[in-house]
């Protein structure tokens, strides 16, 4: 599966596929800050439509799934968007998060190149099957082991433990301990949430042995 939507500017296209490595002015960092804008309101709306009788937060935990760093990137390796990317060096750790801001800057230029509701309109035509195919809202790791320890440790809480990002300013990882039930867990990742979201997958799967 290949993109469809036609770029009228395709500057604006070549722009969403080149990466701050490549060149450190002209590249889709600033397309990457629309399209995640363009991206959540077209999901939140999608999400609205699509199930009218849940709850805040189980649109909530629908929502993060969809669009996760996971997700995007999975969005664009089905469109083939790497086969057009400019990119410098990049370690296997980072390649899904090169590809979901890849997929997010793909969406800002879309919308520049033409209107919200065409983008929107391509966004629906990909993200309601994935949507879809959750029967039942989604929990994620933070929330599975907070209910985990609350269970089985007298309602404690997990405790989270942030450090300062490490790497380049524009490509930053992130590193979170999480401690519970008398043991702690590390998780990486290019944002605190994406962090401590390993971190708590990590310890729940320590604890849950």
């Amino acid at each position: 599966m290949k993109l469809t939507y036609k770029f009228k500017n395709e500057e604006l296209f070549n722009l969403a596929m080149t990466q701050s490595g490549v060149d450190s002015v002209h590249n889709n960092e600033k397309l990457e800050f629309v399209g995640d804008r363009v991206l959540g309101l077209s999901v939140a709306s999608l999400l609205y439509q699509m199930f009218p009788n849940e709850t805040e937060g189980e649109l909530a935990r629908r929502y993060a799934v969809l669009v996760s760093t996971e997700t995007l990137a999975d969005v664009a390796i089905t469109l083939e968007l790497e086969k057009s990317l400019h990119h410098g060096h990049v370690t296997g750790g980072r390649k899904r998060h090169m590809l979901a801001n890849t997929m997010e800057a793909v969406l800002g230029a879309m919308f520049l190149d033409s209107s919200f509701d065409t983008a929107r309109d391509f966004i629906w035509g990909i993200w309601r099957d994935l949507a879809a195919a959750e029967i039942e809202a989604p929990k994620d790791y933070k929330t599975k082991l907070q209910e985990f320890v609350q269970k089985h440790a007298n309602g404690s809480l997990p405790v989270y433990e942030y450090t300062e990002p490490s790497g380049a300013a524009h490509c930053p990882m992130f590193t979170v301990k999480v401690t519970a039930m008398g043991q702690s867990a590390l998780g990486q990742g290019s944002s605190k949430k994406d962090a401590s979201t390993a971190a708590a997958e990590a310890l729940l799967k320590k604890l849950a042995i």
